[in-house]
């Protein structure tokens, strides 16, 4: 493991690793049910897409682990799964399989992007600024997640958002998880975040907060599978909407991995030399995301859980991938963890991410407000590449108008177009 992962050059141990694997499967394992759940919106039973979701993950994940040696968890993307099933298959009219077909096409091209200087080209051209914010953004994102599961915010008609009822005893049990964690994670206690998911699942099964009566071990069956495994179906190769449906998926996997490889790799493991690697990696696992049957995969963002409890190598990313597959049996298992649970992890990765905001500056309007709208669109949208997009079209218009556009790069001008673009395309 030391040889194949250089774990003592990375200053980490198999233990290290090991836990951090945990983590972050037990953060990120929600993702293989409401993934499916999503998907299945698009008229495909939720069991075969399950199985897609948990070989899809597997593989991502192995993929990252042997070809970047960093501790990210690989899975189909919350929010291009919405992409894929609501707009793509539900309101452009491709079938489900015509669908899985852009995918694969929208993974090509990724592939393409990473491989070459194109992914070079556009790191070295965006603005630190534009950079810090996304990963700002994002991390408010998961803050906002975080107190969303633990229902201290929670939906009103008449502000949109507002406190959840302390009275409840599931925001109660919320708030004393929340205590729990951050002391555990301010104390560095080893397997932080493992110890407070597993100490919580046992109390909310104590509490009578999680229903175990009607608990069920069951194989996954494997038969309506084959409608969707290696099942592309080319008939709408020719035709537009199914060429829109693709160059948004590319849209949204380039810069959303771009994104969130800036905050885990740049951010939390400073070691920059390893993003086109995880690129590569994320464009050959989309790839296959397509062929086993599901939406595109992004670096998950519940796998910087994993990051935070220690992880610096792909050990850890091949911990949660190999947990991941052998999950496929004990679905009904890992469905007992509640979101009470998950909550004060998200809610403290956040906090981690936010702290690149002393390196923009705000005193600059022409750097300040392209930055602002990522930051507060990305939570406020719930929409990673929403937030980017406005914040890399109001970074070129202000650089224009304050006349400093000797400051923009002719990449800028591309991409502020392209996501021009974007939003005619998802306004037709």
């Amino acid at each position: 493991m030391d040889k194949l992962f250089k774990l003592k050059e990375h200053k980490t141990n198999f233990k290290t690793e090991l836990i951090a694997g945990l983590t972050s499967f037990f953060a990120a394992v929600y993702i293989i049910v409401v993934n499916a759940s999503i998907l299945s919106d698009g008229g495909i039973a939720q069991e075969p897409l399950i199985i897609a979701t948990v070989l899809a993950s597997f593989t991502g994940c192995l993929l990252v682990s042997l070809m970047s040696n960093t501790p990210l968890v690989i899975m189909p993307g919350m929010g291009i799964n919405a992409l894929f099933t609501y707009t793509i298959v539900l309101s452009m009219g491709l079938s489900f399989n015509q669908a899985l077909t852009s995918v694969v096409m929208a993974g090509i091209l990724f592939l393409i992007v990473s491989i070459t200087p194109l992914s070079k080209i556009l790191d070295t051209s965006i603005p630190n600024s534009l950079k810090e914010s996304i990963t700002i953004g994002i991390g408010l994102f998961i803050t906002f997640l975080g107190f969303q599961k633990g229902g201290l915010i929670i939906p009103d008609p008449s502000t949109m958002v507002k406190i959840g009822s302390l009275s409840d005893p599931k925001v109660v049990f919320f708030i004393a998880m929340f205590l729990l964690t951050v002391i555990l994670f301010a104390k560095n206690i080893p397997g932080g975040f493992l110890i407070s998911i597993v100490v919580g699942t046992i109390a909310a099964i104590s509490l009578g907060f999680v229903n175990v009566s009607e608990l069920t071990f069951s194989l996954p069956n494997f038969s309506e599978y084959k409608s969707i495994f290696l099942n592309l179906d080319l008939s709408a190769f020719f035709t537009i909407p199914f060429w829109i449906s693709t160059f948004s998926l590319t849209l949204v996997l380039v810069f959303e991995n771009i994104g969130l490889l800036h905050g885990q790799i740049n951010g939390l493991l400073k070691t920059p030399e390893k993003q086109n690697k995880a690129l590569n990696a994320i464009a050959l696992s989309t790839i296959a995301c397509g062929l086993f049957g599901t939406s595109p995969s992004v670096s998950t963002v519940e796998g910087t859980a994993g990051i935070a409890a220690g992880g610096k190598t792909g050990l850890t990313s091949l911990i949660s991938g190999l947990l991941l597959l052998i999950s496929l049996v004990f679905i009904p298992f890992i469905n007992l963890i509640p979101n009470e649970v998950i909550a004060p992890i998200l809610i403290i990765i956040g906090s981690l991410m936010i702290k690149g905001i002393v390196h923009i500056d705000f005193n600059d309007i022409s750097e300040a407000i392209p930055s602002f709208l990522i930051i507060v669109l990305i939570p406020l949208t719930f929409s990673i590449v929403d937030g980017i997009a406005f914040g890399f079209i109001s970074y070129t218009i202000m650089k224009l108008i304050t006349k400093k556009k000797e400051q923009l790069s002719i990449v800028m001008y591309i991409i502020s177009i392209i996501f021009i673009i974007y939003f005619i395309l998802h306004s037709i």
